[in-house]
């Protein structure tokens, strides 16, 4: 049996934490490790204490902001960011793995918490149907490293 690499582990981790989103729109997960280690995980969704929107408003989800996003979901990166912060874990020069490539607002908190490299699985702006992933422009301007995640991901025996 071949031994997995890391990325590899922690992208399957990301695919599999997007699962337990209970937003209706797009199912996103998010694993920060730091070398070979895991320090925090997190996928979209509301704050602790609020309403899940799959079950609160099941037929449409939750109100859209004047963007046309979630008015009420934090995203997986920022979960897995603010629970490690929230923990006292020490971010500074980790890796952050999400199912999707930061937007621009989460690219500022990924730069400013000192993370140093973000591996993505999509595209930000071909989901959202934008000419560009501003996200993954503002981190390579300012020196964070990107990836995209090149490898197919199967589970359940469904090519995603």
């Amino acid at each position: 049996m071949a031994r997995p690499d890391f990325d590899d582990i922690f992208m399957e981790l990301a695919v599999n934490l997007a699962k337990r989103s209970h937003c209706i729109k797009k199912h996103v997960g998010a694993v920060l490790t730091k070398e070979t280690r895991i320090i925090s995980i997190g996928y979209n969704g509301p704050p602790p204490g609020t309403h899940n929107c799959d079950e609160e408003f099941p037929e449409h989800g939750c109100s859209r902001d004047s963007k046309g996003s979630c008015s009420l979901a934090l995203h997986a990166e920022q979960n897995a960011i603010l629970y490690a912060v929230k923990n006292n874990t020490y971010v500074d020069g980790s890796t952050l793995y999400v199912t999707l490539a930061p937007c621009l607002a989460c690219a500022r908190i990924i730069y400013s918490m000192g993370i140093a490299k973000v591996v993505y699985l999509y595209s930000y702006a071909e989901y959202k149907g934008l000419p560009v992933d501003e996200g993954l422009s503002f981190l390579s301007k300012f020196g964070v490293a990107i990836e995209k995640y090149e490898k197919e991901i199967v589970f359940d025996d469904k090519l995603i």
